[in-house]
C-alpha cells in the first residue's frame, strides 16, 4: 500500500474550513496573549520552556491516537527520528523506557 503525503487538497472540506478560520499560530498567539495578560504584573519568566512544555504532551498524544500507538508512523508524521520520539514520550511519561 502505497503512502502519499497529507495536503491540503486531501483534508476533509470541514477541516480544511476549521483550519483555515483559525490557524493554529492564530490559537497559540491568543493563548500566550491571554496568559500574558492574566499574569498581570508578575514577573513571567520562561515563557518557551512552557509553552514547549504545554504544547508537546497534547501533540504526542494527538498524533499518537491517529497513529494508533504505532510509533514509527508518529515518528514520520512529526518529523522526527523514532528513537527521539520515544525519548520525548519518556520524558513526558508518555511511555516507559
Amino acid at each position: 500500500m502505497k503512502r502519499t503525503a497529507l495536503t491540503t487538497s486531501s483534508i476533509p472540506a470541514a477541516a480544511n474550513s476549521l483550519a483555515a478560520s483559525q490557524p493554529l499560530a492564530e490559537c497559540v498567539r491568543l493563548a500566550i496573549e491571554t496568559y500574558l495578560a492574566q499574569m498581570g504584573d508578575y514577573a513571567v519568566e520562561g515563557l518557551y520552556d512552557l509553552v514547549i512544555r504545554e504544547v508537546e504532551r497534547p501533540l504526542f498524544e494527538a498524533v499518537l491516537r491517529h497513529s494508533r500507538g504505532n510509533l514509527t508512523q508518529a515518528a514520520r508524521m512529526l518529523g522526527l527520528n523514532r528513537n527521539t520520539l520515544r525519548k520525548r514520550l519518556a520524558a513526558h511519561g508518555i511511555i516507559r523506557e
